[in-house]
């Protein structure tokens, strides 16, 4: 096995704690893959594994175990201050944090929640209270209504629905959207 090249990673040491959390998370069910991709590497650092070595053994890019094991460096001293406090349940959330997304950036939201909540309180009215002509609310219907009492200036009949979605009636004899 040749000596790979470049710098010399970061130095990751695990305590007993962290890396049996760490294999819990391996092993459980429900773990999402990303999380167990990032516990494999962690732990393949921890064993003095060089970032080339468990690319390749774990068929990722090289970028990926540098990523994971400096954001695992960087949180060390932070671990450790909560691993004194902790005990293992309280302290494995802090550990799946480490190993979370960072949040991305994007188009701040269209509408504030506030906005929603008047749009969902609104399609919990009757029509006829707003002088519409029909029996049951549709997602078009609404949007005109919305914009009508100046809760947003524009909105489409599918934002609506949107916000609607999975909402279910208080009783099912009483449906209160109609699919257009």
């Amino acid at each position: 096995m040749r000596k790979p090249r470049g710098p010399k990673p970061k130095l990751i040491q695990l305590t007993d704690r962290q890396r049996k959390i760490l294999e819990q998370i391996i092993r459980r069910a429900q773990s999402a893959q990303c999380m167990v991709t990032r516990s494999k590497i962690i732990l393949m650092a921890d064993e003095g594994l060089h970032n080339q070595y468990i690319a390749d053994d774990l068929g990722i890019h090289i970028q990926t175990p540098r990523r994971w094991r400096n954001r695992c460096a960087e949180a060390a001293a932070r671990l450790k201050e909560l691993e004194a406090e902790l005990e293992d349940k309280v302290l494995a959330p802090h550990i799946e944090d480490v190993l979370s997304d960072e949040p991305r950036s994007g188009r701040p939201a269209t509408f504030e929640p506030e906005q929603i909540c008047q749009i969902i309180a609104l399609a919990c009215e009757p029509p006829e209270a707003s002088d519409r002509p029909v029996t049951h609310w549709t997602h078009a219907e609404l949007a005109d209504e919305v914009i009508k009492r100046n809760i947003v200036e524009s909105i489409s009949s599918r934002s609506v629905g949107r916000f609607l979605k999975g909402r279910e009636p208080e009783t099912a004899s009483q449906p209160l959207l109609v699919e257009p």
